[in-house]
This record gives C-alpha cells, structure tokens and sequence, in this order.
C-alpha cells in the first residue's frame, strides 16, 4: 500500500469518466480513424501511374496504414519523391 502526501492526488481521482463528454470524443476518434483506414485502401487500389502523380507509390501507402499518423507519413514520403525528382 502506498502511502500519499497531503499534496499528492491519487491516480484514481485524475480520471472522472463523465460519459456525456467521453462518448462523442470516442465516436469522433473512432470515426476518423475509420475514414483514415477507408482512403488509405482507397489510395492502394489506385493504378500506379495514378500514385506516381500524387507523389507515392504503394510502399509508402503500406508504411502509413503502419503508422499512427498516417497523414504525416504520407506527407513525408511525397516531400521525399519530390526532391529526389527536383535533383538534378
């Protein structure tokens, strides 16, 4: 048993499960997870010549859909193409 200092809050009374507020940031969080994962297979049933001109190719797709922030990834990859292609 721990023993807590007059200054100190439990971990227990940080979380207040109010569910009115809980719920809809759940279903927001869910729901925008679930577009992300829908474009993203979009994005691999693309031809490849349609990637090449958005600056991607399937790997990186495949690498996003690994990430937390697939937006980012993606973003990162594209950077990447387009000054690789801008070298001379």
């Amino acid at each position: 048993m721990a023993f807590l200092l007059a200054s100190e809050r439990s971990p227990a009374a940080a979380f207040s499960p109010n569910l009115v507020r809980f719920l809809p940031e759940w279903f927001a969080q869910a729901r925008a997870k679930r577009a992300r994962r829908v474009t993203l297979i979009r994005l691999l049933e693309l031809e490849d010549f349609r990637l090449d001109d958005l600056g991607l190719c399937r790997q990186d797709i495949v690498a996003a859909m690994n990430c937390s922030r697939p937006e980012v990834a993606l973003s990162a990859a594209r950077l990447q193409r387009a000054r690789a292609w801008l070298r001379p």
